[in-house]
């Protein structure tokens, strides 16, 4: 009874986790009707923000699904590696800056559209290039690198595009990054480290809880913003998809000049589009709290970039593959 209920569970968990497109908007119809359901994420408890804390969770379950060799990749693998972290740092915060100023963005919407383009690649990349088919191996190894120097690149990038109109302090959000991002990943690649079994056993159900807390804080993210989410939706939604859409047609440019195979280019394409936008919230919610909508783009770009990339995985799957 005991394994039939643990096979029952996976098989839940495995479909949460291939559909997790379906939880964001199941929690964000939540919050539209009852805006004030996940107001608690958007807060403090003890002098912390809630939302540091649940962006933590996931990336301590980042951490013990890594191990050394993604990080040595970077020797086996430079050209990929190398390609696929400059192309996130450098064409990423471009087309949001860009985009924003194509659009004439308010001060929190530019703020919140940069910092999407300045943070690392988001985890959920490495679910959506297993379900294309990709190079998956390729695709841990640079979310992993581009997340370890996410404490230098972000804040310095974030400074170069909006520091002169609009202030904030790049050590603070430095510090800020250490402490959310590193010291959660640090304490999982170590429990990976000291009990490799276990948290083999914990990669069954990871993905699922991670795609549960980023539900959680795109809802606290809307619920809170609801009535000016609507009131300008349809910009914010205009620029959250061109740029989701530029970045994922700029990686395959960036793999196909390159030379890479199929498997490497769709990996560098979804790799570059798909972003820690709930790393970009709680930035934005950090450092700018007076610019409350500065939190929006993070939201809105989690979910779909979430939808939309389970729908281009079918696509790629289907009709963009190869043996190899």
């Amino acid at each position: 009874m005991y394994l039939t209920n643990i096979k029952v569970m996976k098989r839940i968990f495995k479909f949460v986790e291939k559909y997790f497109f379906i939880i964001i908007l199941i929690a964000v119809i939540i919050a539209i009707i009852i805006p004030n359901s996940f107001n608690w994420v958007m807060e403090e408890f003890m002098g912390i923000n809630v939302i540091n804390v649940l962006l933590g969770v996931i990336l301590f379950g980042m951490g013990t699904t890594l191990k050394i060799e993604h990080f040595v990749n970077v020797f086996k693998r430079p050209k990929e590696i190398l390609l696929g972290v400059s192309a996130q740092y450098l064409l990423m915060p471009l087309i949001a800056f860009a985009i924003a100023s194509l659009f004439s963005l308010n001060e929190a919407l530019t703020v919140g559209l940069v910092l999407v383009g300045t943070v690392p690649g988001g985890t959920a990349s490495d679910v959506i290039t297993f379900l294309a088919k990709g190079d998956v191996a390729l695709s841990v190894s640079l979310t992993a690198v581009s997340t370890v120097i996410s404490p230098i690149l972000t804040p310095i990038i974030t400074l170069l595009l909006i520091g002169n109109t609009i202030a904030f302090n790049p050590v603070d959000m430095f510090i800020s990054i250490v402490q959310i991002v590193i010291i959660p990943i640090a304490l999982g690649l170590f429990l990976n480290y000291k009990f490799p079994d276990f948290c083999e056993k914990l990669k069954d159900f990871l993905p699922t809880l991670s795609s549960i807390v980023i539900a959680i804080i795109v809802a606290g993210v809307i619920g809170v913003n609801k009535e000016a989410i609507i009131s300008s939706s349809l910009v914010v939604i205009a620029v959250i998809v061109l740029q989701y859409f530029i970045a994922m047609l700029l990686g395959f440019a960036v793999g196909y000049l390159s030379g890479m195979k199929r498997k490497q280019m769709i990996t560098i394409a979804i790799e570059l589009a798909f972003q820690n936008s709930g790393l970009s919230t709680s930035l934005a919610k950090t450092h700018f709290p007076a610019l409350t909508l500065a939190t929006v783009p993070g939201a809105l770009y989690s979910v779909w970039q979430n939808f939309a990339g389970s729908i281009l995985a079918y696509v790629f799957t289907k009709y963009y593959n190869d043996e190899e």
